[in-house]
């Protein structure tokens, strides 16, 4: 009867690990990178000085849930996101999602100071909660804003590794003013969420793109993490 070395020996459990692990394929880090092209070249009319995107601001969630779609009402946490750039109440509809078990995590992320220019955001997925939902505002503005609501990332056993998404403008429906620099004017009753194609964005040209690339973080069965795989010693009769 052969007997296996004990490097021959741990490298044999350790592949019949990896292979275990395999199976047990159920999250992901993902890393989305926002590059943002809005500027006076690519869109001249009216271009405003000072144009930034504030801080990138969502959550990973299951389709039991959805924070933002077109053609429908903006949340209290999209008004604020899309009229003054703020994140916490959009965070908090998260934390509560969360509580619900609707959603599992708060995405967030840097924002583009001047544009163009690029921001990054990192983030864990799982399979139970596989959609991605992230927003930045168009500042200034009155209450534009570009996005993406329940992108999946997990399909047919596998995570997608790599998708572009590109960014037209929107309007939340939560105030009237036409140009970057009107004055508050609530909409009152409030509007839908809709692409902005006219006046100042004709054609509702792209201000950028999210693109997102995800990463298997698979789980060893004796606890060893994807990338820690250390050969340890063991001895054989």
């Amino acid at each position: 009867m052969r007997r296996l070395t004990p490097a021959l020996f741990a490298l044999a459990l350790l592949l019949a690990v990896a292979g275990a692990a395999q199976a047990q394929d159920t999250s992901a880090d993902c890393t989305l990178t926002f590059d943002a092209i809005w500027s006076a070249a690519t869109h001249p009319t009216d271009f405003p000085p000072g144009a930034h995107f504030s801080p990138l601001i969502g959550g990973s969630h299951s389709d039991q849930v959805s924070f933002w779609a077109p053609g429908g009402t903006a949340t209290a946490g999209i008004q604020a996101m899309a009229e003054t750039g703020a994140t916490t109440p959009l965070r908090n509809e998260v934390l509560a999602a969360m509580q619900a078990g609707t959603a599992a995590a708060v995405i967030s992320g840097g924002s583009v100071d001047d544009s163009p220019g690029s921001a990054l955001a990192n983030f864990s997925l799982e399979v139970g909660h596989p959609l991605v939902t992230v927003v930045t505002m168009i500042a200034p503005s009155p209450d534009w804003f570009v996005g993406l609501h329940g992108l999946p990332l997990f399909d047919e056993g596998h995570w997608i590794e790599t998708v572009e998404v590109p960014l037209p403008p929107y309007d939340a429906g939560t105030d009237s003013g036409v140009t970057f620099s009107s004055l508050d004017d609530p909409t009152n009753p409030q509007g839908v969420i809709t692409q902005i194609t006219t006046h100042p964005f004709l054609g509702g040209t792209s201000l950028g793109t999210f693109t997102i690339t995800c990463a298997s973080a698979l789980i060893f069965m004796d606890g060893f993490e994807s990338g820690d795989l250390t050969i340890w010693s063991a001895s054989t009769s």
